[in-house]
């Protein structure tokens, strides 16, 4: 009989699948492909809005900046920092999620959690009073978002033969990343426009939108940042309850409790994620943000220990599968791609995260001497690029190239793009920093502007085309049970860049040399160019792909 004969039938009837083989040409045809598909097409845009929310803080902070929120520049970047943190921490739980709970269930509630933060992003941008606090929660619960990406990832995994692994998951991750352009298209446009009875503040600084400036004193919306995702959300938690589907075989999620139950499992692990991301915020974030200041480099990896750590604690159930998942971390490949995924993926999150901002700071005041001789960087340049108008563009062609990237990969052999892409990444950061220093020492920082701008492109392009590729080399090299939880782990530990990219860059600017941070990251790029040659690329090498 064949094993998917009667596949769809089941699928429509029920959101449990069993003995699911994509790999079996005659079922997957059979009905097995439409499965795949319709799953995959859920996930797409669910994911889009977790980077969306996740992300978000790139440009509220701009247009808090632009309307006069008070708090300074270095505070306003630590939101993203935040966020990043805790997105990039939450997938270290969200990494086993399928195992335990099943997809249709995990991507169900873990869509409905991203509600919260915006909804509250809504009310508390109301209001120029809020707390600094209150922001820093907010960021802290946008990281469901992040965490998202590897339960996602790692679900969709299981849907698709080896063969399309490059394709489907290039287009799960590279129109789901898109939620980062589409939010820094929408969201701008989207405090444009005020409903009846909302309360409008006044521009004190020029903003922008895609389709160009828009004057000081214009009258704005902040908080439809938050409110627009709620009204994309709600019909999107819908569609995840009624098209998905929990696979229910050994290797993907063989003990899935009920529904209640497997939300409670999800709740419970994200509930460790959140905890130690939230003592993580406190230890790294400034005095003067709330914090005890302690260096990125101590916390990032004590945060990493303690998650793994108090997963391992948990009872029953739980810790019998993650005593299994935690297999891949006995096998030497998972830290090598962990590495080389960090580079493109937390390259790719981490500058579209940092990048609005960091146009508005360097190329949207003039760098003039002070009375002592000093450079100081707070008048406004009159010719400033609009942030809101070009960030959009890095995490659009990041995204759009990404699915190609996989497509190409799966042809000419990931480990091949990727030793390409890495060679171009490490140019275009060395390129990105030139300019970086010319503008920051410049009173006319709009005359570099252009030149930065298209070579930090050429970068986003790079880390998309890579980040593509990756996803061909996890499935060849990891076996089916292996590949969704390693995809879910890299993409992890690669997440942190929305943490380190924002933080470095930050307070780089604030030592006066933004260059540096492109200098640390140009370094890394090499170090990965000669860890994929070692391990994929040469003569004798254990996985040669190609």
């Amino acid at each position: 009989m064949n094993t998917f004969a009667t596949a769809e039938k089941r699928a429509k009837a029920t959101a449990d699948l069993t003995g699911w083989n994509p790999e079996d040409e005659s079922s997957w045809e059979a009905g097995a492909k439409s499965i795949a598909f319709k799953n995959l097409w859920v996930s797409v845009p669910c994911l889009l809005c977790g980077f969306a929310v996740w992300m978000y803080w790139g440009v509220i902070t701009v247009q808090m900046l632009n309307l006069g929120f008070p708090y300074s520049k270095e505070q306003l970047f630590t939101l993203m920092s935040i966020a990043g943190l805790s997105g990039a921490t939450l997938r270290i739980p969200s990494t086993f999620l399928i195992r335990m709970a099943g997809g249709r269930n995990t991507i169900f509630f873990t869509t409905m959690l991203l509600i919260l933060p915006a909804l509250g992003t809504g009310i508390a941008l109301s209001d120029k009073a809020t707390p600094l606090w209150v922001f820093q929660a907010l960021a802290l619960l946008s990281g469901f978002g992040g965490g998202n990406f590897a339960s996602s990832m790692s679900n969709i995994s299981f849907f698709f033969p080896k063969k399309m692994q490059g394709l489907s998951l290039g287009l799960n991750a590279g129109v789901g990343n898109f939620g980062v352009t589409t939010m820094q298209i929408l969201v701008p446009l989207a405090m444009t426009f005020g409903f009846s009875g909302q309360k409008s503040m006044a521009l004190t600084s020029a903003s922008g939108t895609l389709i160009g400036k828009i004057p000081a004193g214009t009258p704005t919306f902040i908080q439809n940042a938050g409110f627009i995702w709620v009204l994309i959300l709600v019909p999107l938690v819908i569609l995840a309850w009624l098209l998905m589907n929990n696979i229910r075989d050994e290797h993907v999620s063989p003990d899935i409790d009920s529904t209640s139950g497997a939300i409670l499992k999800i709740a419970g692990m994200l509930g460790i994620g959140l905890l130690t991301s939230s003592v993580g915020c406190y230890m790294f974030l400034p005095a003067k943000s709330g914090g005890l200041g302690i260096n990125q480099w101590l916390v990032l990896p004590a945060v990493i220990a303690a998650t793994v750590f108090l997963l391992k604690l948990l009872p029953g159930k739980i810790r019998n599968v993650l005593d299994r998942q935690y297999k891949i971390f006995g096998n030497k490949h998972t830290w090598v791609m962990t590495i080389i995924y960090t580079m493109t993926f937390g390259s790719f999150i981490g500058y579209a995260a940092a990048f609005p901002l960091a146009i508005q700071v360097i190329f949207g005041f003039s760098h003039v001497p002070g009375a002592d001789g000093v450079l100081t960087h707070v008048t406004p340049n009159p010719n400033a690029p609009s942030a809101l108008t070009y960030a959009w563009m890095g995490a659009f062609i990041g995204a759009f190239i990404r699915p190609i990237g996989g497509f190409i990969a799966d042809r000419l052999g990931g480990a091949l793009v990727t030793q390409v892409t890495s060679v171009v990444m490490v140019g275009a950061a060395l390129g990105a920093s030139h300019y970086l220093k010319l503008a920051y020492q410049s009173a006319t920082p709009d005359q570099y502007f252009m030149p930065f701008f298209l070579i930090f492109l050429v970068l986003f392009l790079a880390s998309g085309i890579g980040n593509g590729s990756t996803f061909r080399s996890v499935a060849y090299i990891f076996n089916k049970e292996q590949a969704g939880p390693v995809l879910g782990w890299t993409s992890a530990i690669a997440a942190y860049g929305a943490f380190i990219i924002p933080k470095v860059i930050g307070e780089q600017i604030e030592h006066g040399t933004p260059e540096y941070a492109l200098y640390g990251f140009a370094a890394f790029y090499l170090f990965c160019v000669a860890l994929n040659w070692f391990f994929y690329l040469r003569p004798g090498a254990e996985f040669k792909n190609p």
